[in-house]
């Protein structure tokens, strides 16, 4: 069993690649980056996001200036609905953010509804706190 301390990648049936990706599809985006800044802003999720971008992957982070009010921002919620997939970086303080929640919510309904694809990393948290609903989970 890995240690709580570890990076935690469930594999994906198909390889993603730039190929993978139909620039003249009807999305906007082609990953879609849910993470707690806080916890991976400045390092794994920057790393991430401009490993994806030198690859020609056109991924939305939010930008921390988006942030005004309680509410989630609206450009967040047509990012997710115009994004082929989320990667969702399940990290210590997550759970902990009502922006990060109502993120999540989002991606699961557009994975039900629309059948976008969802990637989740565990960034230093055990896979089965988070299915599980236990520790900070």
């Amino acid at each position: 069993m890995a240690s709580s301390s570890s990076t935690h990648m469930i594999p994906s049936s198909s390889s993603f690649s730039s190929s993978t990706f139909d620039s003249h599809s009807r999305w906007s985006w082609d990953v879609f980056l849910s993470f707690r800044g806080k916890d991976t802003r400045g390092s794994f999720t920057d790393h991430l996001y401009w490993a994806l971008n030198r690859c020609n992957i056109k991924t939305f982070r939010d930008d921390e200036g988006l942030r005004k009010g309680e509410e989630i921002a609206p450009e967040l919620l047509q990012a997710i609905e115009e994004s082929r997939l989320a990667v969702i970086v399940f990290s210590k303080n997550y759970a902990d953010s009502k922006w990060c929640l109502d993120e999540l919510v989002k991606i699961i309904n557009c994975k039900e509804e629309r059948e976008h694809k969802v990637i989740p990393i565990f960034y230093h948290v055990d896979p089965s706190e988070v299915r599980n609903q236990r520790e900070i989970y």
